[in-house]
């Protein structure tokens, strides 16, 4: 790998502009439990590219998206295989986050100057939860279905607020196809783009203080 990274230096000229960015000075004591995050980012840009094969052949109607599901798992060709590659992402990427938060808790990478890098992590984590939750109606099938309706209604809980978050997510008081066409729009759209300016964030703010010591 590192004669092919020269090869294409030697065309493009990468390390020159980027030199600050691919040689940084690393704590001591680091490890693989430093590499959780990265996996996570690995994680993500593979349900971006999984998911993207996926709407080409998903129809997000109340009277086709059943069935388009079946059609990818059983017809088009590796539709069974790709659709599994996102299944499987998205619950890794819960489980990786979680470790990676956890390794932060563990050395106290959340004290000053680390605090807001922190916050954004916890964002990150939330809309990974929410992600997920969207994407389980998208099959559109019995299981999907009163999942959605259990967690809608958990949050039209909410005092005061939630009824209006109930019709917020459901489009109405019951879960129809407005409802999936919105669990779609966000799965697909608003929480990867959300997704994608708190890794930007976080990345940065990486970038520009260091990685953490440990304890």
């Amino acid at each position: 790998m590192g004669k092919v990274f020269d090869w294409i230096d030697s065309r493009f000229g990468i390390k020159a502009p980027h030199k600050r960015f691919l040689q940084r000075p690393l704590p001591e004591r680091i490890n693989y439990l430093y590499c959780l995050g990265g996996v996570s980012f690995v994680l993500f840009l593979c349900l971006l590219v999984s998911g993207a094969l996926l709407s080409i052949y998903y129809v997000p109607s109340q009277d086709e998206a059943f069935q388009s599901v079946v059609r990818i798992t059983r017809e088009v060709r590796l539709g069974w295989f790709i659709r599994g590659i996102h299944k499987w992402s998205a619950n890794l990427l819960i489980v990786f986050i979680l470790l990676h938060t956890l390794r932060v808790i563990l050395h106290r990478a959340y004290r000053p100057p680390r605090e807001l890098n922190w916050i954004v992590g916890v964002c990150t984590l939330v809309v990974a939860f929410a992600s997920g939750f969207t994407g389980y109606l998208l099959p559109w099938d019995q299981k999907a279905y009163w999942a959605t309706e259990v967690g809608t209604s958990m949050a039209g809980t909410i005092p005061y607020v939630g009824r209006y978050i109930l019709y917020l997510l459901r489009g109405g008081p019951d879960i129809t196809g407005s409802t999936l066409v919105r669990f779609y729009s966000l799965h697909i759209i608003w929480l990867p783009l959300t997704m994608g300016a708190l890794l930007w964030a976080h990345f940065h703010m990486v970038k520009r203080q260091g990685i953490s010591g440990g304890l």
